[in-house]
Order: structure tokens, then sequence, then C-alpha cells
């Protein structure tokens, strides 16, 4: 069997549509393998206010596409990795300089799993699993993947039209070594009690994609976390989309140990633990029809920051998508059925925007989430080297 999401499947509606890949520009503004002549739309940095930015350089691939781009604040294409698949989902540039990256497809082929290429993109690590949306790579060095596998458990999931064949996707999650020794692994489908206890949530399920994680995060050192033990350093935070939950699970005992969403969330994305111990999020309002960043206090429970559109409808991708929040305070928002990134101040003002060129007339496609923005010291060593 084989998922996938709605933003996935409006682009590859699009694949006709799209002209074969030719080489990123050097001079800047959009890559040209994501233009168009069919369906085209405002491309490049359409917003910049240099006093007000996070000044540094932004990674982003197109979702289920073929290349890395990494570019300045004006939008110039300053470094590019070409993969050999072609089903990219999102990357992460190492300190020093290796793009470590996932795929989208988790069928069993030799391109599937998380790669690591070096600044040339040759590779140099390369791990093969059903990751699912989410990886990271963590400061001793060993990789955290999100992952997915097909279990048959009548307490999580009924099959109203086979009722002897309960057959599910389950989240799945490990920690692998260098070596590619997993060293630690934990099932969604052996913690539902937990969720039961916490949220109210009841099982089994009517969806056969009963959680959809699509976040697997080791949690950063952070204030709440040095007096409240669940949310320590090392322990991780999920996302599972379905059930418009955010969680924490003890890495020592493998316990959920703390969930929210329900009644508030709405398939949301990419939740972070903020070094003030607050939990910022990618809300993106599927139902609702239009997407929101809510920044939550764990210890009570409140919304303490919100980004809306203005007006909201404005702001809405109904997949995908995510966000993080800058040094400076500003925070960067992928609304990856908007084909958009753009970065907002506490004040809630757009002070830089980069679109693709191209745009689905409803609103689909464009990127699975971003890779973040990197400071020029991160990176500027690397160009220069």
């Amino acid at each position: 069997m084989f998922y996938m999401d709605a933003s996935a499947l409006s682009l590859v509606c699009l694949g006709g549509l799209m002209l074969a890949a030719i080489a990123a520009s050097a001079e800047g503004g959009v890559p040209a393998e994501f233009r168009t002549e069919d369906v085209k739309g405002e491309g490049g940095v359409t917003i910049y206010q240099p006093d007000k930015c996070y000044d540094g350089y932004t990674l982003f691939c197109r979702n289920r596409g073929s290349a890395f781009y990494l570019i300045d604040m004006e939008g110039k294409v300053v470094h590019k990795w070409e993969t050999t698949g072609s089903s990219i989902h999102f990357g992460e540039l190492l300190p020093n300089g290796h793009l470590f990256y996932s795929t989208a497809d988790r069928s069993y082929e030799p391109h599937r799993g998380v790669h690591e290429l070096d600044w040339d993109g040759n590779e140099v690590w390369h791990y093969n699993c059903a990751v699912d949306h989410d990886h990271s790579r963590l400061a001793n060095g060993n990789s955290l993947m999100n992952c997915r596998e097909e279990v048959i458990d009548p307490k999580v999931y009924y099959d109203t039209g086979y009722p002897d064949y309960r057959c599910c996707y389950s989240p799945f999650m490990i920690e692998v070594a260098p070596n590619r020794e997993v060293v630690w692994e934990w099932h969604g489908h052996d913690h539902i009690e937990e969720l039961k206890a916490l949220v109210g949530i009841e099982f089994p399920r009517p969806d056969e994609d009963w959680a959809h994680c699509n976040t697997a995060q080791s949690i950063p050192e952070n204030e709440l976390g040095k007096r409240d033990s669940r949310f320590r350093a090392g322990n991780v935070m999920f996302s599972y989309r379905t059930l418009d939950t955010i969680g924490v699970i003890d890495r020592e005992t493998g316990e959920i140990v703390w969930a929210w969403g329900p009644g508030e969330l709405d398939k949301q994305h990419q939740p972070n633990m903020l070094p003030n111990g607050h939990i910022i999020i990618f809300d993106n309002g599927t139902a609702r029809k239009y997407s929101r960043i809510v920044e939550m206090d764990p210890a009570s429970g409140e919304i303490v920051w919100e980004y809306l559109g203005d007006p909201p409808e404005s702001f809405f991708s109904s997949a995908v998508s995510g966000q993080q929040r800058l040094p400076n305070g500003n925070t960067l928002i992928c609304s990856g059925g908007q084909a958009r990134i753009f970065e907002v101040t506490p004040t809630k003002e757009i002070v830089w925007e980069y679109m693709l060129e191209y745009h689905h007339p409803n609103g689909g496609g464009g990127f699975y989430r971003h890779s973040g923005r990197y400071a020029p010291e991160y990176v500027e060593p690397l160009l220069n080297g």
C-alpha cells in the first residue's frame, strides 16, 4: 500500500505542466526548473527589509524534486546540490558543510531513506529505511528518523470493509549510529493507552494512517525542561497529524508523558521546543481553511502568540509546511501549498518573502517545508573555502 498526502498528490498532478529541469541560475531569482509557461505567478524575493530581517542563507528544495538550493537574502543561489533521486523531502545543512536529507519514497528502492552529501555533492553516508516526514542529525553524531511501518493491531485500527484484515500505517522512530547500528527504537502502536489517558482519544481508529506522524525531534535545552522532567533535553517531540495532537516521549522509558492539541490544532506540522520552554507549531487549519503559527506554553496549555494572515485566508496551506523561530525573535514560515517562504517579526510584520514562480491554481505544490535560515558565520566559511 502507498500513501500520498493532498499536497504531494497535487504536485504529481502538476507533473505534466512542469518543464524539464535545467540548471539553476547563478545570478539569482527563482531556480529555472521551477518555472512553467502554463501556470505562472510572481517569484523570487518579493519583500526584503534588511534592517528588520535575520540575515543569513535559506535552504530549500521543491517537494519531491531532485535538487537543494541555498540562497542569500536577495534570492541569489549561492550553492546547489543535485541528488540521485527525484523524490526528496527536505534537508539539513550540517556544520561541516554536508547536506543531510531524506526522500519521500518509502518503497524498497536504493534511493529511499536518508542521505548525507558533502559540499561537492558526493554521497558519504546513506541509511536505507522507510523514513517518513522527519529526520535530524543529533549532537552525538547519531541520526534520529521518524519512519512508518504496516502493522495488524485491532487495538489501533479497524477496517470496516475488511474486518479480518486490520492493517494500518503506524509510526516508529529509530536512532542510528554512524556505523548504522540502531541504538534506540520506539513503536507508536505500543503506546495508545498513554494517548487515551492524556488527551482522551478513543481507539481503535477508523483511519488507515491512524497517526500520520510528521515530527520526531530531540528536545533541546530549555527553561521548562530544567524544572519539569517531561520536557528535559533529549526527550522526543512528535506530531500526530491525523489526531490533531502533539506530544513528548520520554527517551529513557519510551512512555508518552505529555500530549496536547485535540480541539485546538487542525492537522498541524513541525512543533519545536523553544529555549524559553514554549512550543511553536504550524497549525495548518485544513478544515478551518486558514493556517496560523501558534506559540503555546505547555506548562499552562495557553497560546501566548499566534500569527494569522490578513485576511486569515491569505495564509493557508492545507498540508505540509513548517516554521522556525530565528535568533532575533522573528519567525521564518514555510507555507508549502502556496510555494512561499516568509519572515515575520514578533509584531507580525512581513519583512522578507520568497516565492516560487509557478503556482497551482488551487494553491497546491511547492515545498514540503523549508530547511531553515543559517547565519552568515555558519555558511560563509563554506562558500569561501
